[in-house]
């Protein structure tokens, strides 16, 4: 009873609290208070939500506890109890900055502060970097057989680069590295000769080596870089990015220094492999970069064949985290891919590199002066909880690079340090310790030294929180009171714990408000004391969770506006808006008038908009009247005035006259119309006076807000007497001008004398004429440099008007008519060019003069369609062609104007009638569509011509386009004569009337021939040198023009290309042209097919009298080298005695050796002669001998050691590595060979040396051991050095074992690896001679694990895994096993594991169908050699919850497919899916086929697909033998045959099946294909083969009928309608059918028409457009064109069908003004529709404001295109979490007042999330959080602007982590937005991944990709030793053959 009185008088007060807390929630929920979000907390994770929160701990208070401090004290805590928390800041350490110490300095350089959550503060930094401050230069070069001349420039510049540094720095350190790619397949040529020589005279292949460490000594600097060599490997794009990264980590070894300038040279010409590129999935290296420093003793990089290339966002950390700034020196070839890589660096450079790297002095001076300019600002170590941003002296935020600090003085910036409130979703303070706090340097990226912030997030705690009031009395006994809130104790609930939990508690009619059914109103659940726990917070709330927070008023389709938030049902509107929606802005500032006043004094400003008073007349937004509406202000009131000042016009009744918003002012005088707005006047038509008035603005200041319309009470009125002349004036005007015109057209005296009368009249001042200006010309013909002349034509008299005169031009009129040639008369029907000029109407441009460029292509067809259309009414005229383009100086006002040359093809007879019709057609100033300037035309033949200029108002002189008709056969002496015919426009008389052109034609003086039509060159001469010769007719200088041109050979690919002018003396007869040829590139290499590369020289143009002679062209073929011969000692060491006759020493010869080849050989240390000589090898000759005669030299044959030498082979050949041998010759008998007998000496030799031990044996005794044996030999040795080192390596690298006996054991070698071993004995005078090199082969051992498991998930029942090959196979791999089990989520099996055995080790890929859905399975790999099993390498994965995506393209061939029903134990029989396209039937480029080959139990089998073939490779591990051979029947194909055979084993369980040893297997034949337009040819087939009956329970579904002969079976399949009883892999079907769509999409058949090229849309008017495109290419003819379009915002689909192929434009009626259209194009071919280009347009133009959609009749029109913003960039930030950015849109039709961004998954699921960005940057970017790995998004993007929201942006991301492993910060991400694959046309293959967004509001509809390319001619790949083919055909050859190259 007590208990319910308590109750009872707490209800009331538990309810008006209840109803404060609603309000206060209400109120303060719309300022988006940070306090409330913890209101229900804890005092301590009050204070710790916002620096702003504070605690009221009094037990009276009632108000929100946790709530702003100003809100606490309003609700009536006191200012003394109110809890909060106070950070801080301390500078612990600032020595100012001395400018006199020739470093990097920054002050402070200590501070710390602590920060509460949400709050910012400011440091004050200065910085200082010295004019010539310390510098560390590290140059990194590709050492690539392609930049051998850039090397030996490098070396001969060696000097001058240390000159440049020490320009650049009084302290500098110089360094040098060198790389090349990973030496592993296919990277590298794994071929032992390649590994040891891969080039001639070059060094091995390696992958980065620091060759000089930073040094300051440039001498040694120089001398080192000297002695360096070139190396080589395979493929296009260098592995330069490991080498970065240990120039980077390696600071010790690189020699990096802590206060200096670290900048890094990357010099190179190739591309770069990156991490997950896919080149290292060949090699089985996938293991991640792990960072580290990995340079052994001699500089080089150790695992390179270990681990993955670092990835750019790796890179980008790295550098920025040692203060290193690269300068990328690369060539035209690779300069966009760096051009791209630049932009992720904070700081970086990049320069063009020439060639041969002449120019890379220059390149580092220009890139360093570049770098010190810039100045970017970095925070390091940041800790998660903080944000940082960098601003300038007047505090804006100033990005990256920005910061224009100079040299030697110093800098001031600002750092504001932010502590964020929320991290990842939960409150900043509950983060881990290293989240919340850290030391951040903030420095330069180009410094060491730097500002340390140890900064802290501030998390207060409570200290009544430590003092509890137990059982307190407020709490009713039943609970503690902690800081003035009672914690309730078990059993008890409620505020004050005056509620317990019992039956009566749990009663659910206190949870039902008024009016309810059901408690909570059925949103949540109903607990104890009547409390509702609703179900989703985030959408319902209230005491009943009777209120959604989506339920509330929209505007715009925005909740509430997007200017509030939904709280308890009404919109609660941030601080500036109201209304019910939150529609309303508070100010008036967008009801402001251009006076600053509000809606012009009129209206009232009404939810952010004027409401004006009701008029006729259109009002504007600010209630002004709209005059412009109405044709301006004085028309829009004439009306009013007039019947208000005279009651007379259109509204002069009264009732219309009353309705005038405005009142008029009648005075006597008006004011001056510069002191009005407006000054009006018109005539009245009643009286046909003139009356006037002005119209006044009204002033700021006055009373009355109105327009002033003063009116002038006198109008201006004609006499009236005069009145009635006027119609008879106008009688004898007309009358006159009729007997003019009569004179003028019949009368041609009349003619003659009307424009002499009008030359006497006073306007005309006398008359004008019009002449030729000069009477005669003279040239020679071979100073002539145009076929044409401009001679000036000039005007004089008056000026004013305009004259057009015509003109006319005649060849030979020297020529008597009795003259052979004018007796012989041309064929009529002759079909000749016709040269035709006219001058367009449009401006001239650079862009015109270039050909090849857009403006010039475009107008060229403009041109080229609408003179088509003009002229195809002369018979027999085809289409112009050589369309070019120029502007003519002396043209007077149009001189700037373009004019278009072409050639029109018609027959002869038509001259006339062209003519005819051009002057026509210029005349009215068109040609069909194009507009042309009137009064200029030329059209020519090639005897005559006729043409007309126009005279210009105020223009004296123009000149005339004269064509020369210069012809081979032109008399000696030619004469051409010019005639101004007549003045067709105009009043001028013709003066000089002609104009005499003579052309001397001169004898040749000289004739330039090259002297053989063909030369042939090597690779190796580096250059050809071709004669140009000069035969000497009559004395004197000539001149001829030479150029190069491409035939098979490429420029700057085979050679340089050359062109320029040869000036020969008065007696020279030869000159030679220098053509230099480039080195064979390594892919081309590597071909086995070689193609002859051929170029020509043209000679052209001779001058001064020369002529060309028989050979005006050559032609150079380039002879590629052979390999060169390769000669070396046979021995590194042979004895002898000195009783020897003579000394025998064997030189050998590998390689080529069918040619002659010579070496030169020379002694070094005999004692009694020095030798030398000359060894030549005959074609066929192995090995010859250098024979030395040791008695025919002076002095006493004595024991001692001759070094003998060879060198300087010839140029087709090279020497080996034994370049070198020592003979030894010794006292004593002839020593036997050691092969034969151990030496028998019991003496060393003179001088101590001892001969080296015999007879050495090794022995492989286990995978990493092996036993050497050898005997001692002469001498007493103290011991023996066994050196050792992997085949391969050089010698030097060897490791030294110390023995003392003849044996010796090596340990801890590596398994199956071939070791070269040598042995050589010493005592106290020092080491003896070494043995033979012996080589041994460690025994093999058990493989490694696999390396990584990757999936390539097609459904959720079907993946693809891979792995890589072991890192150590340890032996040949024989065969894998893939082992998967369904687990359960402790890993434990909840189903049997499936074995798969894979005996063909290139096979490690497995395509699995069939896996239970939504099954975690565990898939172990595992690796066989002959040893046996090795141990296995596991990942588990879940299909289901992984984004399904198409199989890669291209994947590895000959993928494994298993069935997962198919049963146990290897019963799951193997397809591989390798599809091959062939070349279509009837395509010009044959099918490359290749070896045929059989192993490890494979066969081909092939399939004809139409008009072509396939290989498929077929592996069985199901038998041990299998024979199958098929041959599929498609569109054009062969019959179908298939014959099986399989040998069981003994054990089988098929015994149903078995007869007699053989087992018969009957083939299932799965298809799939395409429906819509996807015909015969495109289809794809999937063939599973497995045995029936053991492995599927029924085939009711199929039908199978077979017949059997000796020879042959032959089957045929078909596939019933009946269901199939074994579960069908629809999984893979759709994969493999969808990796066919994509194939054929991107592919597009050569029927298909492709995209047409551009769209262009021209405005007719504001309701008519043209549209226009370019016509696609396409391998069939087109039959017409389809147009669809539809407004934008969406409507009916509009479709216009263009059906005459010729016809590429169509014009579009009846569009709306002011409204966006979409626009798509597609062309159709009889193979089907083409792909669509889209544009979207829009016409702007003034409107009646009573119909909107009308335009108002001749208002202007303009055209324009709304533009989205740039295009998405994702940056991904952690596994769930990326930045978003974007660039400002190019067009964005208003003022931009932020963005929205919207986030979707892309397949549905989740909730769209909405981010609202403010500002209006250039670039914005925005961070996302709470996503989800390996699923793809969707964002968009759209600008709101003050006209609405612009087209929306839109892009595909997927964050993807790979074998479940976790995304670094500085990952690089998977962009899997789509996938686009190219087969080209040309013989070239690229191989695309792309980040794809498409955007129709872009230009052309173009699709925005970011791709890596890597193209080549023809691609192959070395996989062990079987040759594998593979080729793809349609207009392209790909051929992988023994080698790779990308």
């Amino acid at each position: 009873m007590q208990l319910r009185k308590e109750m009872g008088r707490w209800t009331p007060r538990l309810s008006a609290e209840l109803g404060l807390l609603a309000v206060l929630l209400t109120c303060c929920c719309a300022q988006e208070n940070p306090c409330f979000a913890v209101r229900a907390g804890t005092c301590s994770e009050c204070l710790q939500a916002w620096k702003d929160c504070a605690y009221c701990p009094e037990e009276s208070f009632k108000g929100p506890r946790c709530d702003l401090y100003e809100n606490i004290i309003a609700h009536g805590c006191s200012a003394a109890a109110a809890l909060t928390a106070k950070s801080s800041m301390m500078i612990e350490r600032k020595q100012p900055i001395n400018m006199r110490l020739k470093q990097s300095q920054v002050s402070p350089q200590q501070v710390s502060m602590s920060l509460l959550p949400g709050e910012e503060k400011e440091v004050d930094v200065e910085v200082f970097a010295p004019t010539k401050g310390p510098l560390d230069l590290y140059i990194l070069m590709d050492f690539s057989n392609s930049m051998v001349d850039d090397l030996n420039n490098l070396k001969r510049m060696g000097t001058q680069l240390a000159s440049l540094v020490k320009d650049l720095s009084d302290d500098y350190t110089i360094g040098f590295g060198k790389f090349v790619d990973k030496v592993v397949e296919p990277q590298t040529d794994m071929r032992p000769s390649k590994l040891k020589e891969p080039w001639p005279n070059s060094d091995p292949p390696f992958s980065f080596q620091n060759v000089i460490k930073l040094t300051s000594d440039a001498a040694f600097f120089d001398s080192e870089l000297q002695k360096e060599k070139i190396s080589g490997n395979l493929d296009a794009p260098e592995g330069g990015f490991d080498a970065i990264l240990q120039a980077a980590v390696c600071g010790d070894k690189i020699g990096w220094r802590d206060n200096s300038t670290h900048l890094l040279v990357f010099s190179t010409e190739s591309s770069f492999h990156y991490e997950g590129d896919g080149v290292n999935v060949l090699s089985g290296i996938l293991a991640r970069n792990d960072e580290g420093c990995h340079l052994d003793a001699a500089g080089k990089y150790t695992k390179d064949t270990q681990q993955d290339y670092p990835s750019i966002p790796t890179l980008v950390r790295l550098l920025g985290k040692h203060n290193i700034i690269p300068i990328f020196a690369v060539t035209d070839h690779s300069y966009t891919y760096y051009e791209k890589l630049r932009e992720y660096f904070p700081i970086a450079e990049i320069g063009r590199l020439q060639e041969d790297s002449s120019n890379i002095l220059t390149l580092m001076r220009v890139a360093f002066e570049s770098i010190r300019r810039k100045m970017s600002i970095r925070a390091e170590d940041k800790p998660k909880a903080f944000v940082t941003n960098f601003l300038d002296t007047s505090g804006r935020v100033v990005e990256h690079g920005a910061f224009d600090f100079k040299p030697g003085a110093i800098g001031n910036f600002k750092m504001r340090l932010s502590a964020q409130q929320m991290v990842g979703g939960k409150p900043v303070c509950q983060l881990e310790p290293l989240g919340k706090k850290g030391s951040i340097r903030v420095k330069p990226t180009t410094f060491n030294a730097a500002a340390n912030v140890d900064a802290t997030i501030l998390c207060p705690s409570c200290e009544c929180e430590k003092s509890a009031i137990p059982a307190a009395a407020k709490c009713h006994g039943h609970g503690d009171l902690v800081c003035g809130r009672c914690q309730c104790y078990d059993g008890w609930l409620s505020t004050f714990c005056n509620c317990s939990e019992s039956s009566a508690a749990q009663d659910t009619s206190r949870c039902l408000g008024p009016d309810m059914k059901d408690p909570c109103s059925g949103r949540g659940d109903c607990l104890e004391c009547g409390t509702c726990v609703c179900y989703n917070p985030d959408q319902f709330e209230g005491e009943y969770c009777q209120y959604d927070k989506t339920d509330c008023q929209r505007y715009g389709g925005f909740l509430c506006n997007d200017r509030g938030s939904c709280i308890r049902g009404r919109c609660a509107c941030n601080e500036g808006w109201a209304g019910n929606a939150c529609e309303c802005p508070n100010s008036n500032a967008t009801c402001l008038d251009s006076k600053g006043g509000v809606c012009n004094g009129r209206g009232e400003c009404v939810c952010g908009r004027c409401k004006c008073p009701e008029s006729d007349m259109s009002m504007t937004s600010t209630c002004a009247p709209n005059f412009e509406a109405q044709l301006g202000v004085c028309e829009g009131t004439r009306s009013c005035v007039q019947c208000q000042a005279w009651k007379t016009g259109e509204k002069k009744d009264k009732t219309q006259c009353d309705k005038c918003p405005f009142k008029i002012v009648l005075v006597d005088e008006l004011k001056e119309e510069k002191d009005v707005a407006h000054s009006c006047s018109f005539r009245d038509e009643e009286d046909d006076c003139t009356y006037r008035y002005n119209v006044e603005d009204w002033k700021p200041d006055s009373k009355v807000k109105e327009l002033q319309f003063q009116v002038l009470k006198k109008k201006d009125c004609p006499p009236a007497s005069l009145l009635w002349l006027l119609p008879l004036l106008l009688f004898l005007l007309l009358l006159l001008a009729l007997l003019l015109l009569c004179c003028w057209k019949y009368c041609a005296c009349c003619k003659t004398c009307f424009q002499s009368c009008l030359a006497l009249l006073p306007c005309c001042k006398g008359g004008r004429m019009v002449g030729f200006k000069e009477d005669e010309y003279m040239f020679r013909q071979s100073l002539l440099t145009s076929d044409h002349l401009d001679t000036p034509m000039v005007r004089t008299g008056p000026p004013k008007g305009t004259d057009v005169v015509r003109w006319k031009v005649t060849d030979n009129v020297h020529r008597s008519p009795t003259h052979p040639q004018v007796l012989m008369k041309p064929n009529p029907k002759e079909i000749i060019p016709f040269p035709i000029s006219l001058r367009l109407n449009r401006l001239f441009s650079e862009n015109l003069s270039r050909p090849d460029s857009r403006d010039a292509e475009q107008l060229r067809k403009e041109v080229a369609d609408n003179l088509n259309e003009v002229y195809k009414q002369i018979p027999g005229a085809q289409k112009v062609q050589k369309t070019l383009f120029r502007k003519q100086k002396n043209a007077g006002k149009r001189q700037d104007f373009a004019i278009m040359d072409t050639v029109l093809s018609a027959p002869r007879s038509s001259y006339p009638d062209i003519v005819k019709l051009t002057q026509k057609n210029v005349q009215s100033g068109n040609l069909h569509d194009l507009k042309v300037v009137p009064g200029y035309y030329t059209v020519a033949t090639d005897r005559e011509a006729a043409g007309a200029i126009e005279f210009q108002e105020g223009v004296g002189s123009v000149d005339v386009h004269v064509p020369l008709f210069v012809k081979d056969e032109d008399d000696d002496k030619k004469q051409l004569q010019v005639e101004a015919t007549d003045v067709p426009l105009g009043i001028a008389e013709i003066g000089k009337r002609f104009v005499n052109i003579t052309i001397i034609k001169e004898h040749a003086t000289g004739v330039f021939s090259f002297l053989q039509p063909a030369y042939t060159y090597s690779r190796g001469d580096g250059v050809a040198h071709i004669p140009i010769s000069k035969e000497i007719i009559e004395e004197g200088s000539s001149q001829v023009t030479y150029r190069t041109r491409d035939i098979t050979a490429k420029d700057k690919k085979d050679y340089v290309a050359m062109e320029g002018d040869l000036t020969f003396g008065p007696e020279e007869t030869q000159k030679i042209v220098p053509v230099r040829l480039l080195e064979l590139s390594e892919k081309d290499g590597l071909l086995a097919d070689k193609q002859v590369r051929q170029f020509a020289i043209d000679l052209s143009n001779p001058r001064q009298g020369a002529k060309l002679g028989r050979y005006p062209r050559t032609t150079v073929t380039i002879a590629d080298e052979p390999d060169p011969s390769v000669m070396m000692f046979k021995k590194g060491s042979q004895n002898f005695s000195t009783t020897d006759p003579t000394y025998t020493i064997p030189v050998v010869r590998t390689r080529n050796q069918d040619i002659p080849a010579t070496v030169k050989w020379r002694t070094k240390k005999a004692q009694r002669f020095e030798l030398s000589d000359l060894l030549k090898f005959s074609p066929g000759e192995t090995e010859k001998n250098i024979v030395i005669d040791p008695r025919a030299h002076p002095g006493p044959i004595q024991p001692e050691t001759i070094q003998l030498e060879l060198f300087d082979p010839s140029v087709n050949a090279t020497v080996g590595e034994r370049k070198t041998t020592l003979v030894n010759v010794a006292d004593g008998p002839h020593y036997k060979p050691l092969e034969m007998e151990q030496v028998q000496n019991k003496s060393a030799v003179k001088g101590g040396r001892l001969f080296s031990p015999t007879n050495l044996k090794a022995k492989a005794t286990g995978p990493r051991n092996i036993r050497l044996n050898w005997d001692a030999g002469s001498g007493n040795p103290a011991g023996y050095k066994v050196k050792y080192w992997i085949y391969g390596d050089p010698e030097k690298d060897a490791q030294v074992l110390d023995v003392k006996s003849p044996q010796a054991e090596l340990t801890d070698l590596y398994p199956y690896c071939d070791y070269e071993m040598r042995v050589c004995s010493y005592n106290a005078l020092g080491d003896g001679s070494d043995t033979d090199i012996v080589t041994c082969q460690t025994l093999e051992d058990a493989p490694g694990e696999p390396g990584r498991l990757a999936f390539n998930v097609i459904s959720p029942t079907v993946t693809q895994v891979s792995w890589g090959e072991p890192a150590e196979t340890n032996g040949n791999i024989t065969a894998y096993e893939v082992i998967y089990t369904p687990i359960d989520d402790d890993l434990k099996a909840v189903g049997a594991a499936k074995k798969v055995k894979i005996d063909n080790p290139k096979k490690r890929m497995l395509l699995i169908e069939n896996l239970q859905r939504a099954q975690t399975y565990q898939y172990k790999v595992r690796a066989m050699n002959s040893i046996g099993w090795g141990p296995f390498k596991d990942a588990s994965i879940n299909l289901a919850s992984q984004p399904t995506r198409p199989m890669s393209i291209p994947i590895i061939p000959d993928v494994p497919i298993v069935d997962a029903e198919a049963g146990d134990e290897y019963d799951g029989y193997l397809m591989y899916s390798n599809e091959v396209l062939r070349t279509p039937t009837g395509s010009k480029t044959p099918s490359v086929s290749g070896d045929d080959y059989t192993s490890n139990g494979k066969w081909d089998q092939n399939f004809l697909f139409p008009g072509g073939s396939a290989t498929r490779n077929l592996s069985s591990s199901s038998s041990p033998m299998s024979t199958v051979g098929s041959n599929y029947r498609g569109a054009g194909g062969s019959f179908t045959e298939t014959n099986t055979t399989y040998m069981s084993a003994g054990g089988s369980q098929r015994t149903d099946m078995i007869r007699g040893g053989m087992h018969s297997s009957e083939v299932i034949m799965r298809k799939r294909s395409e429906n819509r337009s996807y015909m015969d040819e495109n289809i794809r087939d999937s063939i599973v083969m497995g045995d029936v009956s053991g492995n599927f329970p029924d085939l009711s579904g199929f039908g199978y009928a077979g017949t059997q002969s000796s020879s042959q079976s032959q089957f045929s399949y078909s596939l019933s309608g009946g269901p199939r009883a074994r579960t069908e892999s629809t999984d893979v079907n759709d994969a493999l059918y969808n990796l066919d769509r994509v194939l054929y999409d991107a592919r597009l058949s050569p029927g298909i028409p492709d995209t047409p090229s551009r769209l262009v849309f021209s405005a007719l008017g504001p309701t008519a457009l043209k549209v226009s495109w370019q016509e696609p290419r396409c391998d069939r003819d087109l039959q017409g064109y389809c147009v669809l379009y539809q407004l934008l915002n969406g409507g009916k689909m509009n479709t216009v069908n263009v059906t005459n192929p010729a016809e590429n434009s169509v014009i579009i009626q009846d569009l709306l003004p002011n409204q966006s259209y979409l626009f798509k194009v597609k062309a159709k071919s009889q193979e089907g529709w083409g792909p669509e280009r889209e544009g979207v347009i829009t016409i702007e133009s003034a409107v009646d404001p009573k119909s909107p959609l009308s335009p108002m009749p001749g208002s202007p029109f303009t055209l324009s295109t709304p533009s989205a913003p740039g295009p998405l960039v994702f940056t991904a930030l952690s596994p769930d979490s990326l930045q978003l950015s974007w660039e400002k849109p190019r067009k964005p039709n208003g003022d931009i007042l932020g963005y929205v961004v919207t986030c979707e998954q892309l397949h549905g699921g989740g909730d769209v999330r909405s981010f609202e960005v403010n500002g209006d940057t250039a670039e914005t970017s925005l961070t996302v959080p709470n996503l989800t790995e390996n699923i793809p998004y969707k964002f968009k993007v759209q600008a709101r602007t003050t006209q609405g929201f612009g087209p929306e942006r839109e892009g595909i991301i997927t964050i993807e982590s790979q074998d479940g492993s976790s995304l670094s910060q500085y990952n690089s991400q998977s962009m899997s937005s789509r996938e686009v694959f190219q087969m080209p046309t040309e013989v070239s293959t690229r191989m695309n991944v792309s980040h794809t967004m498409m955007d129709p509001y872009f230009s052309d509809g173009a699709m925005m990709t970011t791709q890596h390319m890597e193209t080549s001619g023809m691609v192959t790949r070395q996989v062990t030793k079987e040759v594998v083919q593979r080729s793809v055909m349609g207009g392209t050859t790909v051929t992988k053959k023994m080698f790779y190259e990308s």
